[in-house]
């Protein structure tokens, strides 16, 4: 198989994933009604759930951030290729790492005390802020906030 193909493959591997992401952002709820850990309803909690997609294929349907670093303490072996969270105001789901987090604020938070929030862009972070207060934060800061609340 030559380079040319190849890299015909992949574009078209990407472009295939690329246009079943909507789906599967909008096909999560159903698929994981409940949440894993603590059984809220995700539905119900539309704009705060996550959804882990491990290396294996496997998927977990979570209905926050702090049932995230739960599910991904209690599995440390599983190793997870995604995270995806909903963004607060639409609740479409993105990804985690590359979200606009707002930590804080008068807004209560969903199974936690310092609630972390997350938008796809960085003005809708900052109105957030300016509505609500809270501070623009990185993937790095709330993850490792929430992993502290976490029991020893």
């Amino acid at each position: 198989m030559s380079c040319r193909n190849i890299i015909g493959w992949i574009v078209s591997a990407s472009l295939l994933l690329m246009a079943a992401f909507p789906v599967l952002a909008h096909d999560d709820i159903e698929k994981h009604r409940s949440c894993s850990h603590c059984g809220m309803d995700r539905k119900a909690y539309g704009y705060s759930r996550m959804l882990i997609i491990y290396a294996d294929g496997s998927q977990t349907g979570i209905c926050s951030l702090h049932c995230a670093v739960t599910e991904l303490k209690t599995y440390p072996d599983k190793k997870a290729a995604s995270l995806l969270v909903a963004d607060r105001n639409n609740h479409e789901l993105l990804d985690a790492t590359k979200a606009f987090w707002v930590m804080g604020g008068r807004k209560r938070g969903v199974m936690t005390a310092n609630p972390a929030w997350a938008f796809a862009s960085q003005q809708e972070a900052q109105s957030f802020v300016h509505d609500y207060g809270g501070r623009l934060s990185s993937w790095d800061e709330v993850s490792a906030a929430a992993i502290k609340e976490l029991p020893q």
